[in-house]
């Protein structure tokens, strides 16, 4: 099969150089996949019969060579670079992840057979300008026609030399919209335990990017399903047959049904905020209370949520950045909403969630109702979103006011010290209970009268 594709300028500098040299070089990875799926191209991967000092000989200083897998980079003028690997062989894994051993190959199909997924062993070779050959040795195209993720050769050898092919698989099937083919399944089932000897920063990566998926809700349930979800976030699997159908409760689904729910309505394209929405009710296994009458409560579980949350994300090594929104977020979910809310509630909602925050809480507070079964608009959370923005007019601290120290000390004549946080403070107090507005000559005006003892 032959097709027709323009390639970026670099890219083709990079096949003149190694065709003129006298070396094979091939275009390979998951670009040709996205090639033949019409998707945005980013990452050009080569393999080639060249070893590294000789693809390094072709590039001098716009190459570097650090590692052990015979992979050069090229630097990219967008920062990134392009990988240019040589033909290897790998043998041994011994730390399910890396192989002990590896040995130049002199074959592209020597290559091609060490690939995840026949969707990713696909190959192009430069014919033309533009002409490139499809090289498909394992039924790629044939996967890809049929929407199918399959390892290439025996699954259960590929996850063992690489358990985290299984993470992987349910990610480029949530990312592709693609079935898990069965005998691949079946070894993911088999291996799953395997994925505990990965490092959680490769799993967090992998979870993350299936939280962006178009289908971040689909891709949990592959990972529940083969039984990944239970190893890697077993504090969502112990959600599920807890039940809350309870008189005077709104629910229809189990606390794990309707995590799952609530993540496929969550519209942030945020994936700590989709992770945040998956788990979110996740202490209500350690709280659910049923009583004789057939009521069932979870008093303060999203505090027990938000324990969960800051596990989870030790677990999965998140930035301080990141654990700091999926806890707020999952501790300040149950917020009250109604006509009858004060100023004073809605500031504290606002500092409780972040400024920065709040249209991420939002889309998990929506997610949580369309999951629960209720309708997708409320006039009292839309009223809400109307009152944090006339909230979030007032100053929130001493600093939002629209005078400062400086003002103090010239306004008073006194010297820095106490009086001046206590002129500061008294301002403030008045403009919060809407006695003054925080507008700056009507502030130094007020100055004029306090006292400044």
């Amino acid at each position: 099969m032959n097709i027709s594709l323009n390639v970026p300028e670099q890219v083709s500098e990079i096949l003149n150089k190694f065709e003129k040299a006298g070396h094979e070089i091939y275009i390979v990875g998951g670009l040709v996949r996205d090639v033949l799926l019409k998707k945005d191209l980013y990452d050009w991967d080569f393999s080639t019969n060249a070893v590294p000092d000789e693809i390094l000989k072709l590039f001098g200083d716009e190459a570097f060579y650090d590692n052990k897998y015979g992979t050069v980079g090229v630097k990219n003028p967008d920062g990134r670079s392009y990988e240019i690997t040589t033909f290897r062989t790998e043998h041994g894994y011994s730390d399910s992840r890396h192989p002990d051993k590896v040995t130049w190959g002199k074959t592209l199909e020597e290559d091609l057979k060490r690939r995840d997924f026949t969707v990713n062993s696909l190959a192009l070779k430069r014919l033309g300008d533009q002409s490139f050959e499809v090289i498909d040795l394992h039924g790629g195209l044939e996967d890809l026609k049929n929407k199918l993720i399959r390892a290439v050769g025996n699954p259960e050898e590929r996850f063992e030399e690489d358990a985290l092919r299984m993470m992987r698989a349910v990610r480029l099937a949530a990312q592709l919209q693609f079935s898990i083919e069965e005998t691949t399944l079946k070894a993911i089932k088999a291996k799953a335990s395997q994925i505990q000897h990965i490092a959680w920063e490769r799993i967090r990566d992998e979870l993350l990017k299936i939280m962006a998926s178009d289908y971040p809700a689909d891709g949990y349930l592959v990972l529940r399903n083969c039984g990944l979800g239970a190893v890697i976030l077993p504090e969502v699997e112990q959600a599920f047959g807890v039940e809350q159908k309870s008189p005077g409760r709104h629910h229809t689904y189990d606390v794990g049904t309707h995590s799952v729910e609530s993540l496929r309505n969550c519209q942030s394209p945020n994936p700590i905020t989709r992770l945040a929405t998956l788990i979110h009710d996740a202490g209500k296994v350690r709280t659910q209370k049923i009583f004789p009458d057939g009521r069932i409560t979870f008093y303060n579980h999203e505090m027990e949520s938000a324990k969960i949350a800051r596990t989870i994300a030790d677990r999965l090594r998140f930035s301080n950045e990141q654990k700091d929104l999926l806890v707020r977020l999952v501790r300040w979910h149950q917020f009250t909403v109604n006509e009858f809310q004060t100023d004073a509630a809605v500031r504290r909602f606002i500092v409780n969630v972040g400024k920065d925050n709040i249209d991420e809480m939002l889309a998990l507070r929506t997610a949580d109702r369309l999951g629960s079964g209720a309708k997708m608009t409320s006039w009292r959370t839309e009223e809400f979103k109307k009152r944090i923005t006339l909230v979030q007019q007032q100053p929130f601290s001493i600093p939002d006011l629209k005078i400062d120290g400086h003002d103090v000390i010239r306004v008073k004549k006194v010297s820095p010290g106490p009086v001046v946080g206590k002129c500061l403070q008294m301002v403030f107090e008045e403009v919060v209970e809407k006695k003054l507005i925080n507008e700056r000559e009507v502030l130094l005006a007020r100055l004029e009268e306090i006292d400044g003892d």
